[in-house]
């Protein structure tokens, strides 16, 4: 389960990551709060807002992202992208210590940092493969979603208890001295030890190149429409939980910060259990969301908070193990000079639906009431099924017509099919676990990075 902790390079960007995320966390908590409870009178569509200009740059700047990820130096990038990120919370932190911000302030630094986030999330989601082999990257991928839920228990309960004590301002201070373990991190990596990818060259055309690839593969394109759905419509946690502990319940910051403590204990098992399996199967991101579709409707309809709550916890492992098998499995079966292009369009269509979904979200939220802004999460999680059952059916079609080519002996004269109309190169069909139709090998993966072939 923890085989990438035995490399040194990535035992140090986890323990940076460790320490960075439970700030990360602890800022998140403190801005929902901000904003829904002392900035507005819980208004949950000013909390989609907020989300939705944090992550409005991805669909603009995410493209570009990849190409930067692809083309330079992916520790320089980091650390570039972690320092501004600081700045920016220790902006937000000092206005708010002298009482300065407004919620127009919050929604300029909210943009501000989706733009660097922008450009730091394919980075740090590909460095992840040159610090490891190839037969640990998805275990890799799941131990850092492992590091940001460990966060997610911690930061949100510590969050609640200091804004009740000394308000929200200087947890944005201490979220800025956090970056600093990441910093550190990344500048103490042995770059000798690391597995650069093949660089890409200037050249035109080269984000047309990222987006035809994905085309180009079906099994990607059901992921990335799942992951559309879950990411835009179920993944709004903080709004659903501060109007569900706020509105519904009746109770504080400390309560939110203890239903976000709960949600971690789930997404926390969930990132545990993936970094157990060897490979990334399309099977689990797809019986993740019926999972998840289930868990969000008996959270919905929880009498009591702490029914509520106890939902949260299975509810947060369904979620995780879709968004980790889908990361996992993405850059598993992606070719390494494609990986930064592929997985920018990844992070564009998981976190640039928000804009969409947050402030959808949240109207239904204020208009119908909070049980039915979850609504919108349990129906996410039934379109991700749908698109599973989709893919699935298109794949036994292709077999059972490939079976019946098979089956009808070609005549002897008959030429050699021309590669030109793609019948000589067609790829074996992959099943719905991600694990092509030919037997693994023993010393790893089936389907090695890089080698999936197109279509």
């Amino acid at each position: 389960m923890f085989r990438s902790l035995r490399i040194r390079n990535y035992r140090l960007w986890f323990t940076g990551a460790l320490v960075s995320n439970v700030g990360t966390w602890m800022q998140r908590t403190a801005q929902s709060w901000l904003v829904f409870d002392e900035l507005t009178d819980h208004d949950a569509t000013a909390m989609g807002v907020v989300m939705a200009l944090q992550f409005v740059p991805q669909l603009l700047l995410a493209p570009y992202a990849g190409v930067l990820a692809d083309r330079y130096d992916r520790r320089r990038i980091l650390v570039i992208t972690q320092g501004v990120m600081a700045l920016l919370a220790l902006g937000l932190g000092i206005l708010l210590l002298l009482d300065l911000a407004q919620l127009p302030t919050v929604y300029a630094f909210a943009l501000g940092l989706g733009i660097v986030a922008t450009f730091d999330a394919p980075v740090r989601q590909t460095f992840v493969s040159e610090m490891v082999p190839d037969t640990h990257v998805s275990n890799a991928v799941a131990l850092n979603s492992t590091s940001f839920n460990s966060a997610r228990l911690i930061g949100p309960a510590v969050a609640g208890v200091l804004v009740a004590a000394v308000g929200t301002g200087w947890v944005f201070m201490i979220n800025t001295l956090t970056f600093a373990s990441m910093i550190c991190a990344i500048v103490l990596i042995d770059a000798a030890k690391l597995r650069p990818a093949p660089r890409a060259r200037r050249a035109r055309g080269q984000i047309r190149e990222g987006i035809g690839y994905v085309f180009h593969r079906p099994d990607l394109v059901a992921v990335m429409s799942t992951i559309f759905m879950i990411g835009t419509f179920g993944m709004n946690f903080a709004v659903f939980l501060a109007a569900m502990g706020g509105s519904v319940f009746g109770r504080g910051s400390e309560e939110f910060g203890v239903l976000n403590s709960i949600l971690a204990v789930g997404t926390l098992t969930g990132a545990l259990l993936s970094a157990r399996r060897a490979r990334a199967r399309l099977r689990y991101i797809f019986l993740g969301c019926v999972a998840f579709a289930i868990t969000c409707l008996g959270a919905a309809t929880a009498p009591t908070l702490w029914v509520f709550a106890l939902w949260l916890i299975p509810c947060g492992i369904a979620s995780l193990t879709i968004m980790t098998t889908a990361n996992a499995y993405v850059q598993t079966t992606t070719a390494p000079a494609m990986r930064g292009r592929v997985m920018s369009l990844y992070m564009a269509i998981f976190m640039g639906g928000t804009p969409i979904g947050a402030p959808t979200v949240g109207w239904l939220t204020d208009t119908l009431g909070a049980r039915w802004g979850m609504g919108a999460a349990v129906l996410a999680g039934v379109v991700g099924a749908l698109i599973g059952a989709c893919f699935a059916w298109r794949l036994r079609r292709e077999r059972q017509l490939a079976a019946s080519s098979t089956a009808t002996p070609a005549p002897s004269t008959a030429a050699a099919p021309s590669s030109e109309h793609g019948t000589a190169t067609e790829p074996a069909p992959r099943d719905p676990t991600g694990t092509p139709d030919t037997p693994p090998a023993a010393d790893g993966p089936a389907a090695q990075p890089g080698t999936t072939p197109r279509g």
